[in-house]
This record gives C-alpha cells, sequence and structure tokens, in this order.
C-alpha cells in the first residue's frame, strides 16, 4: 500500500537522526586518543556574549507575565529594519517596512522550518512539490521537506562549483522547477564557508520569480567574513534593485552567531509581505511567541555593532591559526566567511573514517561530512571525503586540536 504520510513517516520511524546522533553512534565504543579530549562538533559560539544583554532582559522583566505577540514588538522590528538598512544599505524602495516585511522568529531554524508550510501550500496544484536544498545542508530544510511532505531535491555544492549549487544545471531541468515550491540557500555557506556573489543571488532570484517558488536565503553567517572589502551580500540588497523588489524571496537571520546568543534563539524572517502575512498567521495556530524580554534584549543586541566587530576580529584570529597550522594541508584554503574549516581526508579513506581515526589517535572529535548531506541527484554525497571542524573553541585550543590532526597524517 502507498505510504500517504511521506516524509512524516520516515521521520517517525527512526530512519532520519541528526548528525550528532549518528556521531554518537559512530565513536560510542571508541576511546578518545588523548587525556585532553577536543570536542570541535557543534557550531555554538563560545565568544562573549553582549554586557548588555542580562540587564536588558531584567530591565524588562515584568513583560514575562504578559503573551508576547506573535508578530513580535514595535521596538524589536524596528531594530531589525534598521539594522537591514545600516548592512546592506536598504534605502527609499529597498527600506524594509517593519511593520510587514519582518517577523520575529525563535532562531532561525524555527523560521526555516515553519516557512516551508505556506511555501508547499502556494503549490496546491502540484501532486508532488520539490524542495530544492544545498547541499551539504542545515538539517532544518531537510526536515521543513520531509514534514511537508515534499520532494528534497539536494543540489551538490562542491569544489568544482565553488561550493555552491549550479545554478544553470537547475535551469535546464524545467519539469523539476515547475513542481518547485521553495530552495534553501545559505550564503555564506555552513560549513564550506563560499559566499554567492550579487548576480549568484540574482539568478537564483530570477529562477524563483520565473517558477513562482520562494528563494529561503539563510544569511546565518553574515557577519562573520574575513575581508571588511568583501562582505557577503545580501538577499534583499539584491532583490532591492529588481522592480519586484522582495517578491518571493526571504531572507533568516539571527543573533545566535552575530552576537554569540544561540541560547537566546532570537531571530527573524524578512522579505516578501504576501508570503509573511500567512507566515505569522500560520505561526499565530501553532507556531512559539518569543517572550517579552528576549526581543527587548534583542531589539539592543541588533542596535549595537561593537560587540559584533570585536567577534568578527575573534574568529579572524583563530583563522590565523588555522593557516599557520594547516597551510594547504587537507585542500584547505581560507573561506570568505563562517567559522568551520572544511577539510579534505581522502588520505584517510573519507571523513567517516577519518573522524574515528581523528578521534582513536588525537582525542579530536569533528563531524562527517557525509554526516552533513545527502546523495545528491549525480549519485554522490558531496561531503563524503570531508570533515568539519568548528572553530569556536580559543585560539591555543584550536592550535592543539590542529597540531594533533597534522601529526596523524604525517
Amino acid at each position: 500500500m502507498e505510504n500517504r504520510h511521506g516524509g512524516l513517516a520516515e521521520m517517525a520511524s527512526g530512519a532520519v537522526l541528526s548528525p550528532f546522533s549518528r556521531l554518537r553512534a559512530l565513536l560510542a565504543d571508541v576511546p578518545a586518543g588523548h587525556e585532553r579530549p577536543i570536542d570541535l562538533t557543534l557550531g555554538e559560539p563560545r565568544e562573549m556574549m553582549p554586557e548588555f544583554v542580562a540587564a536588558k532582559i531584567s530591565e524588562a522583566e515584568g513583560l514575562f507575565a504578559k503573551y508576547p505577540p506573535i508578530k513580535g514588538s514595535d521596538g524589536l522590528r524596528g531594530a531589525i529594519a534598521d539594522w537591514l538598512g545600516r548592512r546592506y544599505s536598504l534605502a527609499g524602495k529597498g527600506k524594509v517596512d517593519p511593520v510587514r516585511e519582518i517577523l520575529p522568529s525563535n532562531g532561525s531554524r524555527e523560521g526555516l522550518y515553519y516557512a516551508a508550510m505556506p511555501a508547499v501550500g502556494r503549490k496546491g496544484s502540484v501532486e508532488r512539490p520539490a524542495i530544492l536544498i544545498c547541499n551539504p545542508y542545515y538539517q532544518a530544510y531537510y526536515g521543513a521537506a520531509l514534514a511537508t511532505g515534499a520532494e528534497p531535491v539536494f543540489l551538490n555544492a562542491t569544489a568544482a562549483n565553488g561550493h555552491l549549487p549550479d545554478l544553470e544545471e537547475i535551469a535546464r531541468d524545467e519539469p523539476l522547477l515547475r513542481r518547485t515550491a521553495a530552495f534553501y540557500l545559505c550564503s555564506p555557506a555552513n560549513p564550506q564557508g563560499a559566499v554567492a556573489s550579487p548576480d549568484y543571488v540574482a539568478r537564483a532570484l530570477e529562477m524563483a520569480r520565473a517558477y513562482d517558488f520562494m528563494l529561503f536565503f539563510d544569511e546565518c553567517y553574515s557577519e562573520l567574513y574575513n575581508d571588511d572589502n568583501a562582505r557577503p551580500v545580501g538577499g534583499l540588497e539584491v532583490a532591492a534593485q529588481t522592480t519586484e523588489r522582495f517578491a518571493n524571496i526571504v531572507v533568516f537571520n539571527s543573533l545566535s552567531k552575530r552576537s554569540n546568543l544561540p541560547g537566546l534563539r532570537s531571530g527573524f524572517c524578512a522579505g516578501d509581505g504576501a508570503f509573511l502575512d500567512v507566515l505569522c498567521e500560520i505561526r499565530n495556530l501553532v507556531g512559539p511567541t518569543m517572550p517579552g524580554p528576549i526581543q527587548h534584549a534583542s531589539a539592543a543586541a541588533w542596535s549595537d555593532e561593537r560587540h559584533v566587530t570585536h567577534n568578527r576580529l575573534a574568529y579572524r584570529e583563530k583563522f590565523d591559526v588555522a593557516d599557520d597550522v594547516l597551510g594547504d594541508k587537507f585542500g584547505y584554503r581560507r573561506p570568505a566567511g563562517g567559522f568551520f574549516l572544511w577539510l579534505d581526508m581522502s588520505q584517510f579513506g573519507g571523513g567517516i573514517d577519518a573522524t574515528v581515526t581523528i578521534w582513536k589517535r588525537a582525542g579530536v572529535r569533528v563531524i562527517p561530512g557525509a554526516y552533513l548531506a545527502q546523495t545528491g541527484r549525480d549519485g554522490t554525497n558531496p561531503g563524503a571525503d570531508y570533515v568539519r571542524v568548528a572553530l569556536v573553541a580559543g585560539p591555543d585550543t584550536i592550535r592543539e586540536a590542529l597540531d594533533r590532526i597534522v601529526s596523524i597524517s604525517a
């Protein structure tokens, strides 16, 4: 009998595991090869959070006694709109309307997940909508596709195509594009750190409009870049230059990476106002609301750039360490953005074998690239040869970890 529940049944069966669950199983019976293990798997920022955040939460603690509005406070939406305007030089027709074109969310993950519902709903006449996913990918994209009954289509992002999906390859597949509901694209990419050019974003948006699907542009790493003269372009920055303005595009961002506040669970969606109106109503039915004091503190964080600059410099220092220790080993090249190393471990037999070897011989925990990707349209997993290393510890710890990894490859 045909399974009418599709992806939901697949998730409920326990067959879909997070990369971290798979990693725990992989290393469960493998002892660490060092008395001081180092874990560089989780992309959890450990830099100093803005010193004013706790005070801002306390300042608004009375709001814990009130149900917060699903659309967020005027102050938070205004702060986000102002930040977008400053960061991406959005003015005139490009200026974001804080009332209709911004929707706060509990971190970017929640927004990315819920956005698939109205995106797939827009394709009601399509028998099996598709959701295009950059591959490697953030797990929320895959979960959203499965939960909405859409077909997840993985677009391999490899060194050969600059670690971004090949848009022209997709452009040639019109049957796929006609049933596409959404395209999840991340820049700077997680984990490769590749940054999409304005022309690349414009081409993706052109395709979204031609076939009336939503471009979901994940910008969570937008403020972590290695060159002040080459800041990552924003999706709204590109869209604002078109006559259709923000039609068919929604960008997602959060304070997790920008402000070292992963536990605050504070993010936003911005862009296509008509789409966000519908998304807001869906969230009003089933979605969580951000507590009032968290909104108050978030507005303060979006309004301050000093801590962001300090944060960015801290990561550059860590990349300096990687430059020094790795050189060109494992195919390393300093990425344009993000805070990950994407290291080619084919000399160890691929990323999974390398993960075991590195843990067993060096006591450093990394995550296999294959666990962060799926088999793409060409039958290959673009992460198979790689491991991801999160540069979230201090420079000295990172140096020691990388020294250990290099030593076992000598």
